[in-house]
């Protein structure tokens, strides 16, 4: 019995029968022992069931005028909002089949009339019990899916956080290129958009690599904080051995990306995109480039985006030792390196996707710049 005062922890249960004395009967086996409501049809325990009011289990006669039990129990059980109530028949009917068709309509229980208090009682317990169990786990389930959405944003936050810092650390020492960095980002999320729509790429440029890649475009330059001054800021063209100095900012910065992804511990690391970019982003399609010489499809993803979107960065921009190109210009010599210096579905995004490249062009121009 509940105690006065206190809130009443009894579960609810719904007798739904279509003769009055037979609910009272039933409410007067349960009295004490659980809270009832009562409905004497089909639409009335559908009303009930689906109120804000807490139901827990449904006791439901079979044979009912109107909407039977076994049309009240399919209504249930496909309305989300009550599918996890429980449903125990009390019919006349003890045949095989109508047991059948009430277990594939949902019901956990079966109980012909005339019936035992004990047995009712029995057994209302056990489906209770077992719905309490149910309800205990999913809530477990939900507490660990938000926990997991937690310590996953979290993670990402670390993840950005960590890119941005080093990215950071990589524009200080070459201040004269601004917006360098957030143009050249903007630029190899435009080209990976394109190029995910090639079938060769479908599965390889996925929503997660294409935000990885992002995010990590940052750091292809942070070997260049490896760099002496007097080379990565001469006024001028480097001379043969200052541009051998030069080409090493790829090593520098694979081996700082991989000094970092070490202390991560970690089969893969989100910074596998951004140690590839850094150390082979100078890497030409033909062989010709640095530092390894690789060439066509040995070359990662990453660094391919990034080769056009550097160069293109580069020809457009304004050097102390150069004017910018014309954006004509640099669409001509882009498109002349197709196969060559770029990989040609690269180049290919890059002529679909040029006018988003001008737009970025502009939006992240450098202070006193006109962009071309």
């Amino acid at each position: 019995m509940p105690v006065p005062g206190q809130a009443d922890r009894r579960s609810t249960v719904l007798v739904v029968d279509d003769a009055p004395e037979n609910i009272a009967a039933m409410a007067a086996m349960l009295k004490g022992d659980y809270r009832t409501r009562a409905a004497t049809g089909g639409d009335a325990a559908l009303e009930i069931a689906r109120s804000d009011s807490r139901v827990d289990l449904i006791l439901l006669d079979v044979v009912m005028p109107g909407m039977d039990g076994y049309e009240v129990c399919r209504e249930l059980k496909q309305d989300p909002k009550t599918a996890d109530i429980p449903v125990i028949f009390l019919t006349a009917k003890g045949n095989m089949e109508d047991e059948q068709r009430g277990f594939e309509l949902g019901a956990v229980d079966y109980i012909t009339k005339p019936f035992s208090p004990p047995i009712v009682k029995a057994r209302l317990k056990t489906h209770l019990q077992l719905k309490g169990v149910r309800d205990f786990l999913a809530d477990k389930s939900a507490l660990l899916e938000n926990e997991v959405q937690r310590r996953t944003r979290e993670v990402r936050l670390v993840q950005d956080v960590t890119m941005l810092a080093m990215g950071s650390l990589a524009e200080t020492r070459d201040n004269e290129t601004g917006n360098h960095i957030r143009r050249t980002q903007r630029y190899v999320e435009a080209l990976a958009l394109r190029m995910k729509e090639l079938p060769r790429f479908r599965q390889l440029l996925t929503p997660e690599t294409i935000d990885l890649l992002v995010k990590s475009a940052p750091l292809h330059d942070i070997g260049k904080v490896g760099i002496p001054d007097r080379i990565l800021l001469k006024p001028g063209a480097l001379l043969p051995e200052e541009f051998a100095i030069m080409k090493t900012h790829t090593i520098i910065g694979r081996d700082a990306i991989l000094a970092a992804e070490r202390q991560l511990d970690a089969s893969t690391s989100f910074l596998r995109h951004a140690r590839e970019t850094a150390c082979f982003h100078h890497e030409k399609w033909d062989g010709s480039g640095y530092p390894s010489g690789l060439s066509g499809e040995q070359i990662p993803v990453s660094a391919r985006l990034m080769a056009v979107a550097d160069v293109y960065d580069a020809l457009t921009s304004k050097r102390v030792y150069k004017e910018a190109f014309s954006r004509e210009k640099a669409v001509s010599i882009i498109r002349a390196g197709s196969g060559t210096h770029f990989d040609p579905d690269a180049v290919s995004a890059f002529l679909d996707v040029e006018d988003r490249f001008h737009s970025i062009s502009k939006e992240y121009a450098d202070e006193g710049r006109s962009t071309p």
